[in-house]
């Protein structure tokens, strides 16, 4: 590689309900653990590290330790993919600490560097897209994790390889026994499929139904103080923000807290006063108060959801935790789990 290109946008997974036999159309799987940390693609070019996100997102600056660490233990030129996590706890009782990962995506310097020593990051490798200049996107999964392994057959820290594994009954293992160290499930790979960026060609089964989803405006609490519910939309085909639905059921100490860490991102008028939208979702209560604070589009939350209505949560979501890692354009609808329809009588005792 002549220059350093994390450009690669990360193949992803459609969600599953349970651990796959085969691939779809039959094939071989392999499966590993779902870590739960911040998608990176590694571009090292024999000197220099940069950690490309989903979403463009570059995330080389907020992990010094890693572009260090990364720069040493690979021995040659080559773009991995893979997964940026903190750990947390002691040896033989540790678990991924996403809180801890989350406050890595820090504005001021000063922070960051102190933040890579109190809370130093880790990247775990689960394929191999280049190596030596050579694209390898093109040849099937199964080669590029045995290139994988021959390339790094001892990792030195901060670089590990994920575990792998052909047997379902073992993944299935996997889905109960790793949820326990912080993992959210389990991915399965089709073992003679190439890499192909951006589009949704492994399975994946987790826990619950998750969603990274835009931030766009809040209700005030019914108290008359506090945020109530905030309104979250998604990108639609058009690139057009769509509001999807709400989360809320916060404690009166988050509801304050939230007017202040939103303030920033307020649209004002021309005499800096918060700009105020309308929902029509509640046009049969005529007495409610429907107006809601707009936000600019620049804050993504992950929120858990049970199902989808049309193009809105069924269900008011709950709120999982907040994605600094995300940029907000590339929160879609693609993302959302397509429920199979099925026959209500088949579900009724006759």
């Amino acid at each position: 590689m002549d220059t350093v290109d994390a450009s690669i946008e990360p193949m992803l997974a459609k969600a599953v309900t349970g651990v796959p036999a085969t691939a779809p159309g039959g094939g071989g799987l392999l499966y590993e653990p779902k870590w739960d940390g911040f998608r990176g693609v590694v571009a090292f070019d024999g000197e220099r590290i940069e950690i490309g996100s989903r979403g463009g997102k570059r995330l080389t600056r907020y992990f010094p330790e890693l572009e260090r660490g990364l720069a040493a233990a690979l021995p040659g030129p080559c773009v991995l993919d893979g997964e940026v996590v903190v750990p947390s706890g002691e040896p033989g009782a540790q678990r991924l600490d996403w809180e801890a990962l989350s406050q890595r995506i820090h504005p001021a310097t000063t922070r960051i560097a102190k933040l890579s020593k109190e809370t130093p990051a880790r990247f775990v490798a689960f394929d191999l897209l280049a190596q030596d200049g050579e694209s390898l996107l093109d040849i099937p999964f199964g080669e590029r994790r045995r290139r994988l392994e021959a390339l790094l057959p001892a990792p030195l820290d901060p670089l590990s390889i994920t575990r792998v594994t052909d047997d379902p009954a073992t993944a299935e293992r996997w889905l109960a026994e790793f949820e326990g160290a912080g993992l959210d499930g389990v991915v399965a790979k089709p073992v003679d499929a190439p890499y192909s960026p951006g589009k949704r060609t492994m399975l994946k089964v987790k826990h619950h139904r998750t969603a990274d989803v835009v931030v766009t405006g809040y209700r005030v609490h019914a108290s008359g103080h506090g945020v109530g519910s905030l309104l979250v939309s998604l990108h639609d085909a058009d690139g057009v923000l769509r509001q999807i639905g709400g989360i809320s059921a916060f404690t009166q100490k988050v509801r304050d807290e939230l007017v202040d860490e939103l303030d920033p991102i307020a649209e004002r008028d021309e005499h800096g006063e918060p700009l105020r939208g309308r929902s029509d979702r509640n046009r049969f209560s005529s007495n409610k108060d429907t107006s809601y604070v707009l936000l600019r589009p620049e804050r993504v939350v992950e929120v858990r959801y049970d199902q989808m209505e049309g193009d809105r949560f069924r269900h008011t979501v709950q709120f999982e935790r907040w994605r600094p890692d995300r940029d907000p354009r590339s929160c879609t609808f693609d993302q959302l789990e397509v429920v199979h329809a099925y026959d209500l009588g088949a579900v009724l005792l006759s």
